[in-house]
């Protein structure tokens, strides 16, 4: 049975979060991406793997080593979809804060 990995159910992991982090900069290879954990390395590859099925990654060969980096169009689907929701919260914070505000000066 072959799962569809789901892009928010990889973003939840820490891991992986902090693997998109050190990719976002420049393609590593799975060797420097395991040496930033102290995990096993088949654990990270697992991780590469869950991120590269949600095409969050994508792997390019040079040689014997294949280099991981991040799919910037992926990223951006990511931070479309969830724009709205933080500029939801960006107005709550910004209401609170004219409430307390005004809360304070009442004082």
């Amino acid at each position: 049975m072959n799962l569809r990995r789901d892009v928010f159910q990889a973003i939840a992991d820490p891991t992986r979060r902090a693997i998109l982090l050190l990719v976002a900069t420049q393609s590593m290879t799975a060797g420097s991406i395991a040496s930033n954990f102290d995990t096993a390395r088949p654990t990270v590859s697992k991780h590469l793997q869950i991120l590269t099925e949600c095409e969050l990654l994508e792997q390019k060969q040079n040689g014997r080593e294949i280099y991981y980096y991040i799919n910037a169009k992926k990223m951006k689907d990511v931070a479309d979809f969830i724009e709205p929701f933080r500029q939801m919260w960006d107005d709550r914070f910004n209401k609170l804060e004219t409430i307390m505000k005004n809360y304070e000066s009442k004082k």
